[in-house]
């Protein structure tokens, strides 16, 4: 098991998937459905509000991603998706990447979630050091 991302060329799911109609569907979906439970849509990790156009999806499980003869089927549930702006989204995937626990020796949701608070604490630690400055 790898939650490191590969090269979009070996991967189906980031060429394929991600431009899908079922995608497309999923997501919109998502964002209607999280408006309803919460009102304000907020990014997982700077907690900025958002909307589906300005926030991306972060797949903390892919169970309900599927690849059929006839395409794919996005039956992921609501708790498997979580709404990043897209420069948060790409700091997780980062940090997934280049640690190795997080890469391969836990979940997808397990690295997904720590990865958010590590970075979240880096936040909050910077906000802190500069309000000292000052």
């Amino acid at each position: 098991m790898s939650n490191r991302r590969r090269p979009a060329r070996d991967n189906t799911y980031r060429t394929n998937y991600l431009h899908s109609g079922a995608w497309f569907a999923r997501r919109d979906c998502w964002f209607l459905e999280e408006g309803s439970r919460n009102g304000t849509i907020r990014c997982a990790l700077c907690l900025g509000a958002g909307s589906a156009r300005s926030l991306e999806l972060h797949h903390l499980d892919y169970r309900g991603v599927t690849q059929t003869p006839h395409g794919w089927t996005a039956h992921e549930r609501h708790e498997d998706l979580t709404a990043l702006h897209p420069r948060c989204h790409e700091y997780v995937h980062q940090l997934i990447d280049r640690d190795r626990a997080l890469s391969g020796f836990v979940s997808r949701r397990t690295a997904s979630v720590q990865a958010i608070a590590r970075l979240q604490a880096k936040i909050a630690h910077y906000i802190e050091s500069a309000l000292e400055q000052q």
